[in-house]
């Protein structure tokens, strides 16, 4: 299935901040942060990732774009916040929900890795909620290693 990476229109990147932040609430808060706690992390994150609203050094926002030329979703990449250059980390990462399961997220992933090795990645991780299954299974098929757990118990 031909799919390729676009460069975010820098026109659409106010939209795309407001969606990924929008998204990142939605899994804090199935991750059990409390609606406020969620929207503080997400905002100081992204404050963080996007200075002045705009992509910090190293970073690239990608549309996923299909064989029709659709954008069928993104992807966010950059370095890590470890300090090595090398080391970089898949921020995000979202297939719109009607187009799932048909390959797209696994190409996206493989384009990511290639766009990260051409910057000079030795390493590329990621983060997955524990009760996103389809994707920790993308995730492991592609031979990402499970590197920490976090793990909750509701007592409400």
């Amino acid at each position: 299935m031909p799919v390729t990476l676009r460069p975010l229109d820098p026109r659409l990147f106010p939209a795309w901040l407001e969606r990924s932040r929008a998204e990142y609430v939605e899994d804090l808060v199935a991750a059990g942060q409390t609606s406020q706690d969620a929207r503080r992390h997400a905002d100081e994150s992204m404050a963080r990732s996007f200075p002045s609203g705009a992509p910090g050094p190293g970073h690239a926002v990608f549309d996923v774009v299909d064989d029709a030329g659709e954008a069928v979703g993104y992807l966010w990449i950059g370095p890590d916040r470890s300090g090595d250059a090398g080391a970089w980390w898949v921020w995000d990462i979202v297939i719109d929900a009607d187009r799932r399961g048909r390959g797209f997220g696994r190409r996206a992933m493989v384009l990511g890795e290639e766009y990260a090795r051409a910057q000079g990645a030795h390493a590329l991780g990621l983060n997955v909620f524990g009760f996103n299954t389809g994707a920790r299974g993308l995730y492991e098929s592609l031979g990402y290693e499970t590197t920490s757990v976090r793990m909750l118990k509701r007592l409400d």
